[in-house]
């Protein structure tokens, strides 16, 4: 079943340990938020170019907005899971520091200890009782005050987790590279140039282009283009906006000049690419 996208009119759904069909090998731009706890088998995923391999126990935290693509699942590969909607998810997290977003964009996915299954289970049950009782007058303001919950210890868990894992320090140079792919997710559909992010970073492009050669063995251009063709490869498989509405929405100067973007970096025209999809 398809479950990465909520049914109309609906502003959450549920399931428990469910067969899922989500590795179509489609990248897909998520517009509402999801969390998956696997119960079973394994599935390879990326998200926002990240890869990630999903065993039992794994879970994620996919944000509204986050870029995902499963390349192959085995098949016993289960899942339980809670999808809700962007409004929700904002009003859910809205008095919550910007460093929790950051944190949770760089870290969507943990594998949980044994002792702290039961609980999601709970949660699960709790949620699937709640998504049947349509009669509840109180039904959103409770699935609220859970999912909070629950955000707020996956992300103590999560970091952690990470803290434990983390050397001595990181480095400026590692800290310069996590802000300029940070400022990247937030801005690549409007800025193309090295030149943009090294302002936002205080620092001229040259040291900005040394710092991602050292860290990453890639150019910063590079980085930037990848981040901009996975998300036009996102609209045109998952939208029905026309190839003249994507171009407008990632600030292309016109249709021809995006083509030929599109076009430099996958070898295919962006309506090519779609109909392959």
């Amino acid at each position: 079943m398809e479950i990465l996208s909520l049914p109309e009119n609906e502003p959450f759904i549920t399931g428990i340990e469910e067969s899922i069909d989500i590795c179509s090998n489609q990248i897909i731009k998520l517009a509402d938020a999801s969390i998956f706890h696997c119960r079973s088998g394994k599935a390879h995923i990326e998200i926002d170019l990240q890869a990630y391999e999903v065993t039992e126990n794994t879970q994620l935290l996919l944000l509204p907005g986050s870029i995902f693509n499963c390349t192959c699942a085995s098949h016993d590969f289960t899942v339980s899971y809670i999808v809700f909607s962007d409004t929700l998810f904002r009003e859910i997290t809205s008095r919550l520091d910007p460093s929790f977003f950051h944190f949770l964009k760089e870290h969507p996915c943990i594998v949980i200890p044994e002792e702290r299954v039961k609980p999601f289970i709970g949660l699960s049950l709790v949620m699937k009782d709640l998504y049947e009782d349509r009669d509840n007058s109180f039904r959103i303001q409770i699935f609220k005050n859970f999912i909070q919950n629950f955000i707020l210890d996956f992300y103590d868990k999560t970091q952690h987790l990470f803290l434990q894992k983390k050397t001595e320090g990181i480095n400026r140079q590692e800290e310069i590279f996590k802000r300029f792919i940070q400022l990247i997710h937030k801005h690549c559909t409007t800025q193309r140039e090295v030149s943009f992010y090294a302002a936002e970073l205080f620092i001229t492009p040259r040291y900005l282009s040394t710092i991602v050669q050292n860290v990453s063995g890639n150019t910063a251009k590079s980085i930037i283009d990848r981040h901009v063709i996975l998300e036009i490869k996102a609209l045109l498989q998952s939208t029905s906006l026309s190839i003249q509405e994507i171009s407008n929405r990632l600030s292309f100067p016109d249709q021809s000049f995006f083509g030929r973007y599109f076009k430099k970096h996958t070898g295919k025209s962006p309506l090519q690419y779609r109909n392959r999809s």
